[in-house]
């Protein structure tokens, strides 16, 4: 502590020893100083206040209906992109900082100092502020108007540039797309064509071989139901009498003549009505049974004689009809399942020579519908573009507001000069106080007794500073 103390007396001695050159030093340093600022120009700032509203109303409106494109992202990207280089060169031609360039390098550095000198601060989510100073205030305000005009224009210029190049896009692609499916529809319907039987269907999801076999089974029960049902019409025709006596009396003569009387009677009835007509049919068939069994009209039991007249048993011709039908459905049945059999023999053999064929089936198919579902989802995204193109063409999506439009700027808002010539002030008492230190640091004067003990000699005491006695 006390070594500290003696080096402060120290300074402060030979500090006041150069006071005076150290004084005109700081006076010369406050003059050329405050000279300087009074040299300063000044600086205007020119600023303006935007406001942007998205539409509350239509955008939910088309939200999953057309492209939905974010308003804040938008503008993030305008606010972020409004100091780009193309945007600081439409700046610089449109005001008259292009005055100010002659050289390629000029240009490059006045690029960065406007992109360092012009602020743009987000107040809130939709209000932003556009500033920019310069020692000019028309130029100031210039550029403000300049960098408003940019920010209105890409706001909405943007979308429809960049709609116009997706439907260029979407346009190239579906075109793409078209011929892309044409062709895989070509393929895909020759290699159904040529093999179409051993194929699925289209709707139903069942090949021909499936459908064979399974025509196949059905045709064989159909066939055993009809065999069936012939052995049991064939069972109950044997069972049933194909006659039926009617009346019986006797007689004193021999047995009556069963077939003679039929056929008289059958000609009885031809001379009265057609051949189809159903009493001819019946007394046909009935001479018909007699001469296929004589004994049908024996006498009666008991050895009396007599006359008996007997008529067809309907019941017996129904059985023979329907006996008639079913072995026609039999036979019928029976050559179906013969060619329901070939066709499935041929079928599976088709089927064995081709056992990748299914597999090659499903890759085509799957290509076929990849195909079709990027198509159909290019359509749809065309839809959309164009509800999206007819929103911002027909109705105000996004409004943008100047709340505050840029001024020419009337009073200077730089520099401080207060501040600076207090710094200067500041800087000048610095100047004086390092002066003296340095012109200190020079002198041989010893201030101390500490500075003599430090040449290795002994010190008796130090006499301090006498001033002269004035004789008056």
């Amino acid at each position: 502590m006390e070594a500290l103390s003696t080096l402060l007396r120290r300074y402060a001695a030979g500090a006041w020893r150069h006071r005076w050159l150290a004084l005109a030093f700081a006076w010369i340093v406050c003059v050329v100083g405050w000279v300087g600022v009074a040299f300063v120009p000044n600086q205007y700032e020119s600023s303006a206040r935007l406001y942007v509203d998205a539409d509350a109303v239509l955008t939910p409106l088309l939200h999953g209906l057309a492209l939905d494109s974010s308003t804040v992202t938008e503008l993030e990207v305008l606010q972020n992109t409004l100091l780009s280089r193309p945007h600081l060169d439409n700046v610089i031609a449109g005001t008259d900082l292009d005055l100010k360039t002659s050289t390629a390098f000029d240009r490059e550095r006045l690029r960065k100092r406007l992109a360092a000198d012009i602020k743009i601060t987000p107040q809130s989510r939709n209000l932003f502020t556009i500033s920019y100073i310069d020692v000019e205030p028309k130029l100031a305000y210039d550029v403000v108007q300049k960098l408003i005009t940019i920010f209105i224009e890409s706001a909405t210029g943007s979308n429809r540039s960049e709609m116009d190049n997706a439907q260029r896009f979407l346009v190239q692609q579906i075109a793409s797309y078209e011929a892309k499916l044409r062709e895989a529809e070509k393929r895909r319907a020759d290699f159904r064509a040529k093999y179409v039987d051993l194929l699925p269907g289209e709707n139903a999801g069942v090949s021909r071989l499936e459908q064979a076999r399974s025509q196949v089974g059905t045709l064989q029960g159909q066939l055993q139901d009809a065999l069936a049902r012939r052995e049991l019409l064939q069972s109950q025709l044997h069972t049933t009498q194909p006659l039926l006596v009617t009346e019986s009396e006797a007689a004193s003569g021999g047995s009556p003549n069963s077939l003679a009387a039929a056929e008289a009677h059958l000609r009885e009835l031809r001379l009265r009505y057609t051949e189809q007509f159903p009493d001819v049919v019946a007394a046909r068939r009935l001479v018909a049974m007699l001469k296929a069994h004589p004994d049908a009209a024996a006498a009666p039991a008991g050895g009396t004689s007599g006359r008996t007249r007997s008529m067809p048993n309907a019941v017996y011709e129904q059985l023979r009809i329907r006996l008639v039908d079913t072995e026609a459905n039999v036979a019928s049945l029976e050559r179906q399942v013969a060619a329901a059999v070939a066709d499935r023999d041929r079928l599976e053999a088709l089927a064995r020579t081709e056992p990748s064929l299914q597999a090659e089936y499903v890759n085509i198919d799957r290509d076929y519908n990849v195909l079709r579902q990027n198509y159909e989802e290019l359509l749809a995204r065309r839809e959309s573009m164009h509800i999206a193109e007819a929103a911002d063409d027909k109705a105000d999506k996004v409004r943008l507001r100047i709340v505050d439009p840029p001024q020419v700027p009337r009073v200077p808002v730089g520099p401080n000069r207060m501040l600076l010539v207090s710094g200067v002030l500041l800087a000048g008492l610095g100047a004086a106080g390092g002066l003296a230190v340095f012109l200190m640091r020079l002198d041989k004067t010893f201030y101390t007794t500490q500075d003599l003990r430090s040449l290795g000699v002994p010190v008796l005491g130090g006499i301090s500073l006498l001033r002269p006695r004035v004789p008056w």
